[in-house]
């Protein structure tokens, strides 16, 4: 199932120009990427397809702020992300950015409830206020009867669905994904594909998904992909059909 509708005039939420990533080697410098322009809308799923070791995982991680560009600009809501000293970027990125990874993260010690309220505990925000949110969420992916399995009594993907639920739970603007359904068999991958188009829709939440799962990639309001350093957007294949 394709994703239906367009962004429409939405507010812009993550905006990129020029990002560009390179490491110094022994043998000089290598380049990751070059020059990474993109902007994200609420309620838009972005796809971004590439060849293993083309650098999706480093343009998510300088998206994410999780590592910075050799240059480039960042801007989450307007904000200069790039500007910001580290200890109040750690805050920001906890409020305004989710993030869900191939292997889902889950702490394993703790419930499924409790891994997802970690990030209302780190950020001291009201806790009864993050529970009903995390309860409405779980029995909105169909976890209701499983809040309190710890992730060894989940399968892989009831552990995804907590992933997704957990980056959801303080309304961040963004959601960066790193094949979030890479280690799931076809029919559980699926399932978290509808669920990931359902939350978009239902919660006008923007997504930025690396991925090699070109079905995936074409549920996407967008489709990118990662070749020399930049991004390519490629025609939606329903844009072909509609052009007709």
């Amino acid at each position: 199932m394709v994703l239906d509708g367009t962004t429409g005039p939405a507010e812009v939420v993550l905006s990129a120009r020029g990002l560009a990533k390179s490491y110094r080697m022994d043998g000089g410098e290598l380049q990751i990427l070059t020059g990474v322009d993109l902007d994200v809308h609420r309620g838009e799923i972005v796809s971004v397809m590439g060849a293993s070791g083309v650098g999706k995982s480093t343009l998510l991680h300088l998206l994410g702020t999780l590592d910075r560009p050799s240059a480039g600009s960042l801007r989450i809501r307007g904000t200069d992300v790039l500007a910001m000293p580290e200890p109040d970027l750690a805050a920001f990125r906890n409020r305004h950015i989710g993030f869900v990874f191939q292997f889902h993260h889950l702490l394993p010690e703790f419930t499924a409830l409790e891994n997802v309220l970690m990030p209302v505990l780190i950020s001291g925000e009201d806790l009864e206020a993050g529970r009903e949110r995390a309860l409405a969420l779980l029995s909105r992916v169909g976890l209701d009867q499983r809040l309190q399995h710890r992730p060894g009594e989940l399968s892989g993907g009831e552990c995804q669905r907590v992933a997704v639920v957990r980056s959801l739970i303080r309304r961040p603007d963004i959601v960066l994904a790193d094949e979030p359904s890479g280690n799931l068999d076809e029919a559980t991958s699926e399932s978290l594909h509808d669920l990931i188009g359902e939350l978009a829709a239902e919660f006008q939440q923007a997504f930025v998904i690396m991925t090699h799962d070109r079905g995936l990639a074409e549920r996407a309001h967008r489709m990118a992909f990662l070749e020399g350093g930049v991004l390519h957007f490629r025609q939606h294949p329903d844009s072909a059909e509609r052009d007709r």
